[in-house]
């Protein structure tokens, strides 16, 4: 199951456990421990003193009592002390044992805030990092729907590098209504050329035609009724094709493109089915395709990539700089309002 960035309050997950960054005695504290014990009422207080406290890195869990979730499982962090003190291992030790509690008490969802990353120092974006590779390593072979739940935009951050990076990139391609309006002329133009006859290719290998400075149709030398029966091909049909191709199991392409297991049966069992414009690129990430590959299986899905949309332009950096772990892509697209990949 997925893994998703959320802007919540996380008392108010109705999850089956929501993750307490407490303090080593777990007896509340300020932040979102305080908040958690506060949500949940006095009980969750004796509860945890019958616990005698929490070594930093380790995990233990209680009933949730008030709060929707109807476990909270109580980690520490550690403190921030340059990076050189083992903070990176006990952080990823958190997570995992946070995760591994919560399979054994047979959770299926769970919600994480940004351990660490308050009052304890640890930078943003080290310990987004550390979140990440944690939780999609654990969701390679498990099934779980993890949140990590950012209560506002000050709380999350991603590499001011890349963001930069990606500001640029959007400014470089950003077009308005005319530009768009005339690439979409001449897509229906390079349609056109696409369908022509046996005889339009006859003695030729490749065919390359400029239609503008930056717009080329190539017509490869294969045969045209290849290119009519894969016309008729469904969204369904290409992407098991594709997984095919690339030599995958459906679960290593489901869990990669970070797609639940039902939505991927629906889509593997109705070659009619239309799924969303993000869960098609998701699947596209996924078997990392090109960007070509990519526009291909979007239409299947009755999409395109335009540069009149920055969720659109985000995805095409991505793909243009072959960084296709959907969960990097989707830090980006939380951090500019977009919607995520995969559900």
């Amino acid at each position: 199951m997925p893994f998703l960035i959320v802007r919540n309050d996380i008392t108010k997950m109705n999850v089956d456990a929501i993750v307490n960054a407490a303090n080593n005695s777990l007896l509340g504290g300020g932040g979102v421990d305080g908040a958690i014990h506060r949500a949940a009422g006095p009980q969750l207080l004796r509860e945890c003193r019958t616990l005698h406290g929490c070594e930093t890195g380790d995990a233990r869990i209680t009933k949730g009592y008030n709060l929707p979730a109807k476990y909270v499982i109580h980690t520490v962090g550690p403190v921030w002390n340059g990076g050189s003190h083992n903070e990176k291992v006990l952080l990823t030790s958190c997570y995992r044992k946070s995760l591994e509690l919560a399979k054994a008490y047979k959770c299926e969802t769970v919600a994480f805030p940004l351990i660490s990353a308050g009052v304890y120092g640890y930078p943003k974006d080290k310990a987004l990092r550390v979140a990440i590779d944690t939780i999609s390593e654990f969701l390679t072979d498990n099934d779980m729907l993890v949140y990590i739940v950012i209560f506002d935009k000050q709380s999350f951050k991603i590499s001011e590098k890349l963001v930069a990076d990606i500001r640029q990139f959007i400014d470089d391609r950003y077009v308005d209504e005319h530009y768009i309006e005339t690439a979409e002329r001449r897509r229906i133009f390079k349609k056109i050329k696409n369908i022509a006859s046996d005889e339009d290719f006859e003695g030729c290998s490749s065919v390359a035609e400029p239609l503008t400075d930056d717009i080329t149709v190539c017509l490869p030398s294969r045969p045209l009724d290849a290119y009519i029966k894969e016309l008729d091909e469904s969204f369904s049909e290409m992407l098991l094709r594709k997984i095919s191709e690339k030599g995958m199991k459906d679960s290593q392409c489901y869990k990669k493109a970070n797609i639940d297991r039902k939505l991927f049966s629906k889509i593997k069992n109705d070659k009619l089915y239309k799924p969303s414009k993000p869960t098609a690129i998701a699947f596209a990430i996924a078997l990392e395709l090109s960007l070509s590959e990519t526009k291909e299986l979007l239409e299947k899905a009755g999409f395109a990539l335009s540069h009149s949309s920055v969720f659109d332009i985000i995805i095409e950096y991505f793909i243009r700089n072959k960084n296709y772990n959907v969960f990097d892509i989707n830090d980006a697209l939380f951090q500019f309002d977009q919607p995520l990949l995969g559900c």
